[in-house]
Protein backbone atom coordinates (compact mmCIF):
# COMPACT_ATOMS: atom_id res chain seq x y z
CA UNK A 1 0.00 0.00 0.00
CA UNK A 2 1.62 2.72 -1.16
CA UNK A 3 -1.19 5.64 -0.22
CA UNK A 4 -2.69 7.29 2.66
CA UNK A 5 -6.31 6.97 4.17
CA UNK A 6 -8.45 10.26 4.07
CA UNK A 7 -8.86 11.18 7.64
CA UNK A 8 -10.52 14.12 9.23
CA UNK A 9 -7.80 15.98 11.84
CA UNK A 10 -10.45 16.27 14.51
CA UNK A 11 -11.48 12.61 14.78
CA UNK A 12 -10.52 10.99 17.82
CA UNK A 13 -8.48 8.23 17.68
CA UNK A 14 -11.10 5.51 17.87
CA UNK A 15 -12.87 7.64 15.03
CA UNK A 16 -9.66 6.99 12.97
CA UNK A 17 -9.41 3.64 13.62
CA UNK A 18 -13.45 3.60 12.43
CA UNK A 19 -12.54 4.91 9.37
CA UNK A 20 -9.52 3.04 8.90
CA UNK A 21 -11.03 -0.08 9.36
CA UNK A 22 -13.74 0.37 6.78
CA UNK A 23 -11.45 1.80 4.01
CA UNK A 24 -9.64 -2.24 5.01
CA UNK A 25 -12.44 -3.48 4.73
CA UNK A 26 -13.22 -2.32 0.98
CA UNK A 27 -9.40 -3.51 0.23
CA UNK A 28 -10.33 -6.60 1.36
CA UNK A 29 -13.41 -6.76 -1.21
CA UNK A 30 -11.64 -6.31 -4.06
CA UNK A 31 -8.08 -7.85 -2.92
CA UNK A 32 -9.36 -11.35 -1.31
CA UNK A 33 -12.94 -10.98 -0.51
CA UNK A 34 -14.58 -10.44 3.08
CA UNK A 35 -17.63 -11.43 5.25
CA UNK A 36 -20.37 -9.26 4.30
CA UNK A 37 -21.58 -8.95 8.25
CA UNK A 38 -17.74 -7.66 8.81
CA UNK A 39 -18.06 -4.93 5.99
CA UNK A 40 -21.54 -3.75 6.50
CA UNK A 41 -20.15 -3.76 10.58
CA UNK A 42 -17.32 -1.68 9.80
CA UNK A 43 -19.75 0.66 7.36
CA UNK A 44 -22.17 1.36 10.12
CA UNK A 45 -19.16 2.12 12.47
CA UNK A 46 -17.50 4.22 9.28
CA UNK A 47 -21.47 6.27 9.45
CA UNK A 48 -21.13 6.62 12.99
CA UNK A 49 -17.99 8.82 12.62
CA UNK A 50 -19.66 10.25 8.93
CA UNK A 51 -22.76 10.88 9.19
CA UNK A 52 -23.11 12.87 6.27
CA UNK A 53 -23.86 11.82 2.85
CA UNK A 54 -22.33 14.48 1.54
CA UNK A 55 -18.93 13.35 3.21
CA UNK A 56 -18.84 10.30 2.67
CA UNK A 57 -19.08 10.86 -1.18
CA UNK A 58 -15.74 12.97 -0.89
CA UNK A 59 -14.18 10.76 1.49
CA UNK A 60 -15.07 8.10 -1.07
CA UNK A 61 -13.54 9.97 -4.24
CA UNK A 62 -10.34 10.47 -2.22
CA UNK A 63 -10.40 7.07 -0.94
CA UNK A 64 -10.80 5.95 -4.81
CA UNK A 65 -8.14 8.34 -6.23
CA UNK A 66 -5.27 7.59 -3.91
CA UNK A 67 -6.06 3.96 -3.52
CA UNK A 68 -8.04 2.71 -6.90
CA UNK A 69 -10.75 0.97 -4.82
CA UNK A 70 -14.05 2.13 -5.13
CA UNK A 71 -16.02 2.02 -2.10
CA UNK A 72 -19.32 2.96 -3.66
CA UNK A 73 -19.94 0.14 -5.76
CA UNK A 74 -18.72 -2.56 -2.76
CA UNK A 75 -21.42 -1.21 -0.76
CA UNK A 76 -24.44 -1.31 -3.65
CA UNK A 77 -23.28 -4.82 -4.28
CA UNK A 78 -23.32 -5.80 -0.66
CA UNK A 79 -27.03 -4.18 -0.16
CA UNK A 80 -28.01 -5.57 -3.16
CA UNK A 81 -27.68 -9.29 -2.65
CA UNK A 82 -29.26 -10.84 0.49
CA UNK A 83 -27.43 -14.41 -0.90
CA UNK A 84 -23.93 -13.76 -0.38
CA UNK A 85 -21.84 -14.34 2.65
CA UNK A 86 -18.55 -13.09 1.09
CA UNK A 87 -18.25 -9.67 -1.20
CA UNK A 88 -16.29 -9.96 -3.51
CA UNK A 89 -15.34 -7.62 -6.57
CA UNK A 90 -12.92 -7.15 -9.07
CA UNK A 91 -11.21 -3.77 -9.62
CA UNK A 92 -11.89 -1.52 -12.75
Amino acid sequence: MAYSYPIDDYWTTEEIVDVVNFFSAIEKAYEEGIKKDKLMKSFHSFKKVVPSKSEEKQLFKKFEKQSGYAPFPVMKYANSCSDKDVIKLKNA
